[in-house]
């Protein structure tokens, strides 16, 4: 499925930080500090992904408050919405303090397992919507940007994962995770069976706790830096 999408730490890059926009240098922005990039500390790493994870909540959320507005035939339907999403079969801490207390391995992990299993669904959704011309201008490319965006987040929690082992402040159990065959839901096909308006309240949901998840681990990790 050939997509033009933008390397990851140029376009994470680009997100202001506070209110200053970042400086985007031409080499590309590196964990490790390889060859030819430049080094970013942790803290500025999870304020990267963190933005970024907001941002495709936003778009998220706002995808699925038209969507009911304008394709939903009645508020008594919305109100049947299916609440059994695909990744309900991921073990996810439940709330904050539930969240605090796992291990951080596992916690990086639980993020990355999200955004895994979001990755086929959404571009099918784009796909479904491209081809029907009352969705299309509607929805089709806010489908493919929170894909887009479900890639490059991916990739940069890669990034803060790998920095976080090279401080040892994680194991190395982590690195499999990038292999994702062996841990994705959406293999399953469960997320066929949803209808439009139910895929659009999981990725809603999960994408909300995918950005809380990154709040509280980075606190975990780096608590004097903004938390």
């Amino acid at each position: 499925m050939p997509r033009n999408i933008t390397s990851v730490w140029v376009l994470l890059a680009s997100i202001t930080l506070g209110s200053r926009p970042a400086n985007v240098a031409a080499a590309p922005i590196c964990a490790n500090g390889q060859a030819r990039c430049r080094v970013v500390s942790l803290a500025n790493l999870f304020d990267r992904v963190i933005q970024h994870s907001a941002r495709m909540h936003g778009i998220s959320n706002d995808l699925h408050s038209e969507f009911e507005q304008y394709f939903v035939p009645s508020r008594n339907h919305i109100g049947r919405v299916s609440r059994n999403c695909h990744t309900s079969a991921l073990l996810t801490p439940n709330g904050k303090e539930n969240a605090q207390r796992i291990a951080r391995e596992e916690l990086t992990e639980v993020i990355l397992k999200l955004l895994l299993a979001w990755r086929d669904p959404l571009w099918h959704f784009h796909q479904i919507t491209a081809h029907q011309h009352d969705l299309a201008n509607f929805s089709s490319d806010k489908a493919l940007e929170m894909s887009d965006m479900v890639h490059e987040l991916r990739k940069g929690v890669e990034k803060v994962a790998q920095k976080m082992q090279t401080l040892g402040m994680i194991s190395n159990s982590v690195s499999a995770l990038s292999s994702p065959e062996d841990l994705l839901p959406s293999e399953s096909g469960e997320w066929r069976l949803m209808k439009d308006h139910e895929l659009l309240y999981c990725f809603r949901r999960d994408s909300d706790k995918i950005q809380n998840y990154l709040k509280i681990l980075k606190c975990r990790i780096v608590p004097e830096h903004g938390c």
